[in-house]
Formats: C-alpha cells, sequence, structure tokens
C-alpha cells in the first residue's frame, strides 16, 4: 500500500482535529433531545401504572446555547408531550461558564411558568442557585405558581394516582435535611424524591420508589474506555446519569441540558428525560 504524503497525514489530522473541537463545543452542546425511559419499580402501585414524569434538570439559562427563547421551546415540545408531572431538578441560571451571561431567575421563572401538567409543576434549588440568593430565586419560582420544595413533601392526589414528592435541598449547597424532607410521609406511601445533586442517595430512607436528580451533567465529556474524566461528585461515576439500581433502590440521573465552566459536551448530549414508571405487577 502507498505510503500517504506527509502532508495528506496532516490535513486529514487538522480536519480530524477540527471536526472534534466543532462537535465537542457546538454541534453537541447545542443540541437537545427528549429521551423516554420505562422504569419498573416493584412497589409502585398497579393502579398508579404509567405515571409520565418530565424531568428538566440544569438549565444553566445564559450559557453558550441556553437562551431564553430556548427555554421557551422546551416549554412548549415538553408541553406537547403531556407529561403528568414536571419536575425542575436545579440551576437555572449560571454564575461561571466561558462565554455565558447571567440571566436573573424572574426571566426565567417567567419562561418556565408555561409548564403545564395535570399533576403540577414543582422544583428544587441547585447548588448554582444558592449563591445566587436562594431566598430571591425561590420566590420568583412560587409568585409563578411553581412550588419549591426545600427539605418538604407534599402529598399529590388525583383520580388516577395518589404518591407523595419529596424534595430534598442541594447536598452541597442547602441543608439536605433528609429527616425533616420525610417528616409526615407515611411508611407505606408511594414516593418520589426529587433533588438536586445525586450524593445525597445513600441518604434516603426506604421505602422510597425512586429518586431524581441532575447536577453531573453526564460529566459533560465521555471518553471511550475511560468515561468521564471529571464528574462533580463525591462519589465518582457511581451516580453519573441515567438509571442506577442500587441496594433494592431505583434512582434516576438526568445528564442535563447546560454546561458549566466549559461550555463542552462529549459523547454525553443534552437530554430531558420523560420518564414512565411502570408496576411490576402490571408487568409479570
Amino acid at each position: 500500500m502507498q505510503e500517504v504524503y506527509p502532508e495528506v497525514k496532516t490535513a486529514l489530522i487538522t480536519v480530524g482535529i477540527g471536526f472534534l473541537l466543532l462537535w465537542s463545543f457546538y454541534i453537541e452542546p447545542s443540541s437537545l433531545s427528549y429521551k423516554r425511559y420505562e422504569i419498573t419499580l416493584d412497589d409502585w402501585p398497579a393502579s398508579q401504572d404509567g405515571l409520565s414524569v418530565a424531568v428538566i434538570a440544569d438549565l444553566h439559562v445564559g450559557a453558550p446555547y441556553v437562551s431564553l427563547e430556548k427555554v421557551r421551546t422546551i416549554v412548549q415540545r415538553v408541553n406537547n408531550i403531556k407529561p403528568d408531572l414536571i419536575l425542575l431538578a436545579g440551576d437555572y441560571s449560571i454564575n461561571h461558564v466561558i462565554g455565558g451571561t447571567f440571566i436573573e431567575s424572574e426571566p426565567i421563572a417567567h419562561e418556565l411558568r408555561k409548564f403545564k401538567a395535570k399533576l403540577g409543576v414543582f422544583a428544587v434549588l441547585g447548588n448554582h442557585d444558592w449563591p445566587l440568593d436562594s431566598t430571591k430565586v425561590k420566590q420568583s419560582f412560587e409568585q409563578v405558581g411553581i412550588p419549591v420544595l426545600d427539605d418538604e413533601a407534599i402529598e399529590i392526589k388525583s383520580e388516577n394516582y395518589r404518591f407523595w414528592l419529596v424534595g430534598i435541598s442541594d447536598y452541597w449547597e442547602g441543608r439536605h435535611d433528609v429527616g425533616k424532607a420525610f417528616r409526615g410521609v407515611p411508611k407505606d406511601a408511594s414516593v418520589i424524591v426529587l433533588t438536586h445533586n445525586p450524593d445525597v442517595f445513600p441518604e434516603l430512607p426506604r421505602p422510597v420508589s425512586i429518586g431524581l436528580a441532575g447536577h453531573t451533567h453526564g460529566g459533560q465529556v465521555r471518553l471511550p474506555f475511560i468515561g468521564s474524566p471529571v464528574v462533580p461528585s463525591f462519589y465518582g461515576q457511581r451516580y453519573i446519569a441515567g438509571h442506577i439500581i442500587e441496594n433494592g433502590k431505583h434512582f434516576f440521573v438526568s445528564p442535563g441540558i447546560g454546561t458549566s465552566i466549559i461550555p463542552i459536551r462529549f459523547r454525553m448530549p443534552p437530554e430531558i428525560p420523560i420518564i414512565t414508571l411502570r408496576s411490576a405487577g402490571t408487568t409479570q
């Protein structure tokens, strides 16, 4: 086989590097998928089989490729999917990312108030929300009708569904008082936990039907054979993204939408999970 000329090799390498940079710094981080998951839970009642939950994590509005206009598109797309419940998992604005522009919580809340779900829209705060004045962020959301669950629980009841939604504050910046959050929740209740940082998962008591979180961004970069070199978690890649079963408990970590520090994503694209909860009693 005839040897490739050195200048051709150099050109091919340059094109390859250029494409990787274009993909990692523009194509992938500017994309967004709405991915459906079905998770079967042993303790989820057959009468509540099919509950659909949209998890909106790590918007980081103001980061590159996440403008208020994009938030409007996200709201419209999710509303068209018609999930039963919409959960906002924190980090709504951004306070440090290369190329980002800070956006106050009020205009973000103004757009998010347009979410529609028959069982409601609920939120927790993330680690980026606390330094920006958590009280102000919480007020911005609650003034437009989005409850922020700060170590507290609410019973959600409708004709077809009855379960508890427990919101736990951020593991790093909040109090994350798990005992307080579960106070008043019956031991035999169906429970969905919403939090920002999945590092709180090992502290969750049983029974918990499923815990939902964001924060990690899936590491933003996932290298072949290595995985993600940097994961903002004390547990490394243990709770990096996706569906996790641990000690009989189910967790799901969203890869999130925006970026932090460096506006890069590689093999970990932005995603909004639409999770359908299935009862083991209906799949046997």
